[in-house]
């Protein structure tokens, strides 16, 4: 397994790129609220990452019509933006992706639309949570698979949660999903030792309920089977030189 390492001055330019999906995963938030569409949102991101010099990344990827994902209740990941109509109490997740000069930023968020419940508002809590608990994991000298197993830890030690196993984390540089593949679970050191210029975009998925999904006929929307609800949410992020997480 090849990971790609990234210079310094190849950083730099990925941290433009993750900065621009940053902007733009805050202005979607910021107009996340009952009665918007899910397209809404999509024109909203896709005119900040052409207004900051960036382009898509998501759009066109095999095929896939949108700039964000836009995934609500049961819909975990991949979620296609269209004329849904957001409610109240719906959870919605948000993934983004942008390109500068060639290097590609990832990262998503969930929120809910208000009112809260506080089941809900837990389940986000953990799964944020367990993103930095997977980050901090993965430094220099650390196994891939330490990731995985903090994530997983970490949720288990918070209630019961049905963790994602067909999706994860990856690599990210020059393209948008590199190798490693990251899983949210799973033994500690095993897998490649991860080192400086390394760059990893990790995303855990949970649920209320079982872990188990299934595949829209749309093709990219992946819903939970039992219904229950979930929430996702990632970062990118490097090892920098002196071999700390950035």
């Amino acid at each position: 397994m090849a990971i790609q390492i990234k210079t310094l001055d190849q950083l730099k330019s990925m941290r433009q790129a993750n900065l621009l999906v940053r902007s733009t995963l805050e202005l979607v938030r910021a107009n996340i609220k009952a009665g918007i569409t899910t397209s809404a949102l999509d024109a909203i991101a896709e005119a900040n990452i052409k207004r900051g010099g960036g382009i898509s990344n998501f759009k066109g990827y095999h095929g896939y019509p949108a700039v964000i994902c836009v995934s609500v209740n049961d819909e975990i990941v991949h979620g296609i933006p269209g004329d849904r109509m957001l409610m109240p109490g719906d959870i919605v997740s948000v993934d983004c992706g942008a390109i500068i000069d060639g290097w590609h930023g990832d990262a998503a968020f969930t929120v809910i639309v208000d009112p809260v419940d506080s089941e809900h508002a837990k389940m986000l809590e953990v799964c944020e949570e367990s993103l930095w608990h997977g980050i901090a994991a993965g430094v220099m000298g650390a196994k891939i698979s330490d990731i995985g197993h903090a994530i997983e830890k970490y949720i288990n030690s918070q209630g019961e949660y049905g963790i994602l196993r067909e999706y994860g984390g990856h690599g990210i540089g020059n393209a948008m999903h590199m190798e490693p593949h990251i899983l949210n679970f799973g033994k500690a050191g095993h897998g490649p030792t991860i080192e400086a210029g390394m760059v990893f975009a990790i995303e855990p998925m949970i649920t209320l309920g079982s872990e188990k999904t299934k595949v829209l006929e749309d093709n990219w929307t992946v819903v939970t089977q039992d219904k229950s609800y979930g929430a996702h949410f990632e970062n990118s992020y490097c090892i920098a030189p002196d071999g700390k997480p950035f």
